[in-house]
């Protein structure tokens, strides 16, 4: 079979999916607008769009300006491929972006399966969550408006799949028949437990499973994910436990939200706010793979805190490494985390309490044991490729049948 997937970042969430399709021995394509990326057995085409979103756009239709010319350039790369005899059978996309609105009028007949992964609301979702963070009406205008080209999206595709149900629930109700439960799938033999782990911090002291270490981790740091509590629960922590060691690892970016105050960096800003020892806390900004993992392997008490939007690989990778989880007692934490069953959860808007949690866990110690192990095997029973690849591949494969 002849199968296209389409993603701004290759691979994004299809990186086990399209290389195991192409090791099938089916033909596989991926239009991207990365130079960089691959995944082995795939053909990498890159599309770029024709301009820039204009300065003199209404800022309500930036979203969608871009979405359409995306979309326009992929389409454009679709009519060559058309011209080329290489019509696909099926084609798996990620829509955000806005690069499979025309995929329908190019290849009518195609079946299109979306990924499926959040859909924008101002009220009970990420937004407004944080009384400290309110959306004015006229940002509610605009993130209603960003919603346009996900839902011509909707219309347009066959299937879709969501990786939790939460994030499936999202989306308005009469699209959600055509959405599937699929979580993206979590390497399980490569990401579990291994005791003698070691991490080197950025001082050159070498961390163990034998010292006190509360880890945070997320891609940049910043509120969505709770950055800032965590920084104010972080005096009285470590009043508590004098012994402990806070290793927080993440860049300066921001992925989600607005950006800090003053021109600096989340970082910047709440360090202003809440000085810290730095012999006691450390950042390390973004890590390779491998070290990511060993600092997950020597953590006594792992933080994954998030407004109710997208989970984030991280927290079920640290289930799956036999972490001990103190998490946010939102929605898509819940799904996965259930309070004193595999892990504890906290209000993540209320320092003191995260403080006294944690502090409370650490004290535990080893009684809190049964928790890791039943983290990691929500994530074999849930979430662990071996599961999650075959339902994928078979609809996939269905579809296109």
């Amino acid at each position: 079979m002849r199968i296209l997937f389409v993603h701004q970042n290759m691979p994004g969430q299809f990186k086990h999916l399209a290389p195991q399709l192409a090791a099938r021995g089916h033909e596989v394509s991926f239009i991207t607008r990365k130079a960089e990326g691959s995944a082995k057995g795939v053909r990498r085409l890159v599309y770029e769009p024709a301009r820039e979103v204009a300065p003199s756009t209404h800022h309500y239709l930036i979203q969608m300006e871009s979405a359409v010319l995306n979309g326009q350039a992929v389409a454009r790369l679709a009519l060559k491929l058309e011209a080329d005899q290489e019509r696909p059978d099926v084609i798996v996309a990620h829509p955000g972006w806005g690069e499979t609105l025309y995929l329908k009028d190019v290849w009518p007949r195609v079946p299109l399966l979306h990924y499926c992964e959040f859909y924008y609301r101002a009220h009970g979702l990420d937004v407004n969550f944080d009384p400290g963070d309110p959306f004015t009406f006229d940002e509610t205008c605009r993130l209603r408006t960003r919603n346009a080209h996900q839902l011509l999206s909707l219309e347009a595709c066959d299937r879709g799949i969501s990786p939790t149900e939460w994030q499936r629930r999202t989306h308005p109700e009469p699209y959600r028949g055509k959405i599937e439960t699929i979580f993206d799938g979590i390497d399980t033999d490569r990401l579990k437990p291994d005791p003698t782990a070691r991490f080197a911090l950025p001082d050159g002291r070498v961390l163990t499973a034998e010292d006190e270490i509360v880890t945070y981790v997320s891609r940049n740091l910043e509120p969505y994910r709770g950055f800032h509590s965590f920084i104010r629960a972080l005096p009285a922590l470590l009043a508590k436990r004098p012994a402990a060691q806070i290793v927080i690892a993440g860049g300066d970016d921001v992925s989600y939200g607005r950006r800090a105050p003053a021109g600096r960096n989340w970082r910047e800003h709440m360090l202003a706010e809440v000085p810290l020892d730095p012999q006691r806390v450390h950042f390390t900004g973004t890590l390779p793979y491998d070290r990511y993992l060993d600092l997950l392997r020597i953590s006594s008490l792992h933080l994954y805190l998030t407004v109710p939007f997208v989970l984030s690989w991280s927290m079920v990778e640290a289930m799956s490494t036999g972490c001990l989880i103190l998490g946010s007692s939102t929605p898509p934490v819940e799904e996965f985390l259930e309070d004193g069953s595999n892990g504890v959860t906290v209000d993540m808007l209320d320092p003191a309490a995260i403080a006294a949690r944690a502090a409370e866990m650490l004290a535990a110690g080893s009684k809190l044991d049964p928790l890791r192990r039943a983290a990691r095997e929500t994530v074999l029973e849930r979430c662990a490729l071996a599961r999650c690849l075959p339902r994928q591949l078979a609809l996939v494969t269905g579809m296109a049948g």
